[in-house]
């Protein structure tokens, strides 16, 4: 590594002026992205600036129809949560699907979001339940967060403070797994919210995480897995390299599209005892292999 100063403010306000005041200053959360690379010799930020020492930022709440997150809780945290469990399983399944356990106990939601990794697993889960992303400056709705290949709209000197996501009536994650790394090769999010159905795909394109709008049409007039037969994701723009190819991804996002629809109608008759809910009245149909 090259020499850098470590800073370890107290709080958001004592933070956000280090980064003022610093220039090409380097936030860290959780370090998983950060630290590494800064052994490679791939970054060498003169400043870091430790959020993990700041109180309240790693609070988990439900406040009315919203499940807040602060921006320092683990991803271990999240997984275990009960708050989180009864309120959004999927995104607690999804939590407990990050890496391996000495991950999930120091890397955070808000440095994964920060961060934008292509393949990461919280940016699906954002935009398929149009969470909002609260900074220390402003709020900014998933859509607008996320721009692009490891880019967000932060600016320079602004924190992730919080992620607000609204319940959804029914939600699932599936992820096709690079088995090395556990990165997606593939994870598609699926969330029926009262107005509307999302579908989030993450690992499998080129810009990063995005939604498949012929998936969320067919979907909001019926929620059922059989809706998608027949609708194939095109493989231009998405990821081809050692793993899979563009095509393979763009097969495995069907796949996992209807397992994820199929796993969503479960867990909403597991917790109500009943699937009669609304148009969904055929039976989940089995995973496609």
């Amino acid at each position: 590594m090259y020499e850098f100063k470590y800073h370890r403010p107290a709080t958001v306000r004592q933070a956000a002026n280090l980064l003022t005041k610093n220039e090409d200053a380097k936030l860290v959360a959780g370090g998983h992205t950060l630290v590494p690379v800064m052994k490679q010799r791939l970054a060498s930020p003169p400043h870091l600036v430790d959020l993990s020492h700041i109180e309240g930022l790693d609070t988990i709440e439900l406040k009315g129809r919203n499940l807040v997150i602060g921006a320092m809780a683990r991803h271990a945290d999240v997984a275990n949560s009960a708050t989180v469990g009864e309120a959004i399983p999927a995104l607690a399944h999804l939590a407990g699907l990050i890496g391996d356990p000495a991950v999930r106990h120091r890397g955070t939601i808000g440095g994964s979001i920060a961060n934008n990794d292509p393949t990461a697993d919280y940016p699906a889960a954002c935009l398929a339940l149009g969470a909002t992303i609260v900074t220390n400056k402003r709020k900014l709705k998933a859509e607008e967060f996320f721009l692009g290949l490891f880019t967000t709209a932060l600016e320079p000197d602004e924190i992730i403070t919080k992620v607000s996501f609204p319940l959804a009536k029914k939600a699932a994650y599936v992820k096709f797994r690079n088995q090395a790394s556990r990165y997606a090769l593939v994870g598609v999010f699926v969330a029926r919210r009262p107005s509307d159905v999302r579908v989030a795909v993450t690992g499998a394109g080129g810009n990063g995480v995005f939604r498949v709008t012929a998936f969320e049409e067919a979907l909001q007039k019926r929620f059922s897995p059989k809706v998608l037969e027949g609708i194939h994701v095109s493989p231009e723009g998405l990821n081809s390299d050692i793993h899979g190819s563009a095509e393979y991804r763009a097969h495995l996002i069907g796949v996992l599209a209807r397992r994820a629809v199929d796993a969503a109608n479960a867990e909403a008759k597991a917790s109500t005892g009943s699937d009669a809910t609304e148009s969904d009245s055929a039976a989940p149909e089995a995973p496609a292999s």
